[in-house]
């Protein structure tokens, strides 16, 4: 059975150089799924460059479970297109906060923990964990998958998380 340990804070900042989708330009809009929690960002219309800075909520449990990302293209008269999908996994980010209370870090902008992009992953770029204002944030650029070209910068912040038990 599945234990809520927590929350998230996604903020979805922007999207770059997508895919073109309709005539030369696209209606791009995310679709986020952690889990059976399912969220949407607006449609930005005519824009491979989107900027939606648009905040959603998530609960985690054990296991800490991956966030998915889908792109999509809003078209009025048919189905919409597919303009990649993108993913990352929510572990190192938890295990960096259970680190960040074990350790007693209260040092302002202190990177608890760095993920480099990989086969594993989805990452475009090197992104650290850190410890900000009294939050566990990761700022992540995540490469769309399946089309030619496409990026999607997150914020991902860790609102709550059960306090961790001191070694006996």
């Amino acid at each position: 059975m599945e234990e809520e340990l927590g929350q998230i804070k996604v903020i979805v900042i922007q999207g770059h150089k997508l895919v073109i989708r309709d005539f030369k330009t696209s209606d791009p809009y995310v679709i986020l799924k952690l889990g059976d929690q399912t969220a949407k960002t607006k449609v930005i219309n005519s824009c491979l460059n989107p900027i939606w800075n648009e905040e959603f909520s998530f609960s985690l449990s054990e296991p800490f479970g991956v966030l998915k990302l889908k792109v999509f293209d809003k078209d009025r008269f048919k189905a919409d297109d597919k303009m990649g999908h993108t993913q990352i996994n929510l572990q190192p980010l938890a295990a960096a906060a259970r680190l960040r209370q074990i350790l007693g870090v209260t040092t302002d902008g202190t990177t608890l923990r760095k993920v480099i992009p990989d086969s594993d992953n989805c990452l475009a770029a090197d992104s650290s964990i850190n410890w900000e204002n009294g939050e566990v944030v990761q700022n992540v650029w995540l490469r769309l998958c399946d089309v030619d070209s496409g990026e999607i910068e997150l914020k991902i912040i860790l609102i709550k998380l059960p306090p961790v038990s001191p070694p006996k």
